[in-house]
């Protein structure tokens, strides 16, 4: 049964309330973005590193029965009991999975099964919600919703990453191209900064996962970092000028990569008549030359920053930045779904959030006195701490309340299908 909270019944209230609402909201979300979708676009599995709609819909349902209903209702009942198998992702002290490579050939259950499988926990929760929880079985809850807002925004990268293959080229929203924006042409400026002891990491209040934190003071040589992201247009200036046929602007494993699989472009450029053009969620468009360069991996980040002869920021240089910044941009809530030219300003960081996740040169490694969380949850960040990079920002397809200037996403330095690009820095 459930353990009941022990905080005053008014603090009780006022959390459950904020956090039911959440709960609603981030579930309503999951269902407008599938909403799209046929059960063929929801079944299907581009490659391995990404998993089809129906699973994410599914995984993010099981995390809430497993991690918060099933441990604290006796009587609650299984949608399936098979599920377990099919939609836990990689908690290994949970139980057995379908491998992550074989999402794809669930073409059971239906996705019509999958919505009603939602809605048979979402019940279980309202019952929960008004059973008085403990304060532990909430921050599970907050979790919950985070997880499945990470999940939203993998939903769109592999959808059109899934689309992309596909030789009509679907959109997954209108394919009317977007009208250009008549502003002014963003000139690239660098902004200083000093050096010195710098606190970064999550302190509180609000929430935060377990790998933004504990804070702890950094040393700062000092820096300068660019106002606003790398575009498309100096992207193709790279090409242009053989970036990636030059062995010495590149790190010898992403030298390998790009041989390997034949990088000469970000992923989803195309050559037509002369021009390049892209795959995004409004289908194949030309590229916005002004517009932020997307879909490159850390090995192309780099390599781009040793040719421009500049480098890319480390975590806590960016940090230390965008500390003082609103975490505001062109975010899921914009509806854009693909990313636009800076603004005009002056003397100002620009892009810092939304648009496209920044590579930085900082492996994703545990702070110190950090310590994962207890019991299965411990295996949410503190396992996959090795062999990945740091990126920071949010972008142009995440939840609009999903970042803030402390959160640590990453992945594997070859990885291109996520709207990740860059920002340049150097040294002062």
């Amino acid at each position: 049964m459930l353990s009941r909270n022990t905080s005053s019944p008014a603090q009780s209230n006022d959390a459950q309330s904020r956090l039911e609402r959440q709960y609603c909201s981030v579930r309503a979300a999951s269902t407008v973005l599938a909403a799209p979708l046929s059960d063929a676009d929801a079944t299907v599995q581009s490659m391995p590193d990404a998993s089809p709609a129906k699973w994410h819909l599914a995984h993010t349902t099981w995390f809430f029965e497993a991690m918060v209903v099933a441990p604290n209702f006796s009587r609650y009942k299984l949608f399936d009991d098979r599920f377990n198998f099919l939609y836990n992702s990689y908690y290994e002290s949970v139980g057995a999975r379908q491998p992550r490579s074989l999402r794809g050939l669930l073409t059971r259950p239906t996705l019509e099964d999958v919505f009603a499988y939602r809605e048979h926990v979402d019940s279980a929760m309202a019952k929960l919600f008004r059973q008085e929880p403990s304060e532990n079985v909430l921050k599970i809850i907050e979790l919950g919703c985070h997880h499945e807002q990470q999940h939203q925004e993998l939903l769109l990268t592999d959808i059109l990453h899934l689309f992309a293959q596909n030789p009509l080229r679907p959109a997954y929203q209108d394919s009317v191209p977007l009208p250009v924006e008549l502003i002014e042409k963003a000139r690239q400026t660098y902004k200083s900064f000093p050096g010195g002891l710098f606190d970064i990491g999550h302190d509180g209040p609000g929430f935060a996962f377990d790998s933004e934190g504990p804070r702890h003071a950094v040393r700062i040589e000092p820096y300068r970092l660019a106002d606003r992201l790398v575009t498309n247009g100096e992207w193709a200036e790279f090409i242009s000028d053989g970036g990636y046929g030059n062995p010495l602007l590149w790190l010898s494993d992403g030298w390998a990569k790009a041989r390997e699989e034949g990088w000469t472009a970000p992923l989803y450029w195309e050559a037509r008549d002369g021009e390049f053009w892209t795959m995004t969620l409004r289908g194949a468009q030309p590229i916005d030359l002004d517009a932020p360069v997307a879909h490159v991996s850390y090995f192309e980040a780099d390599a781009f920053a040793t040719w421009a002869q500049r480098r890319l920021p480390t975590e806590a240089e960016w940090e230390v930045a965008a500390q003082t910044l609103p975490a505001t941009g062109n975010l899921l809530n914009s509806g854009r779904l693909r990313p636009k030219p800076a603004p005009a300003a002056a003397g100002e960081l620009r892009q810092m959030f939304g648009d496209v996740w920044e590579w930085t040169r900082s492996a994703f490694m545990p702070y110190p006195r950090f310590r994962p969380m207890e019991g299965a949850l411990g295996e949410y960040n503190g396992k996959f701490m090795s062999g990945q990079f740091v990126l920071r920002g949010g972008s142009c397809v995440t939840p609009e309340d999903h970042v803030r200037a402390t959160y640590r996403n990453f992945f594997a330095p070859h990885a291109r299908w996520q709207f990740s690009g860059l920002r340049l820095a150097e040294d002062a």
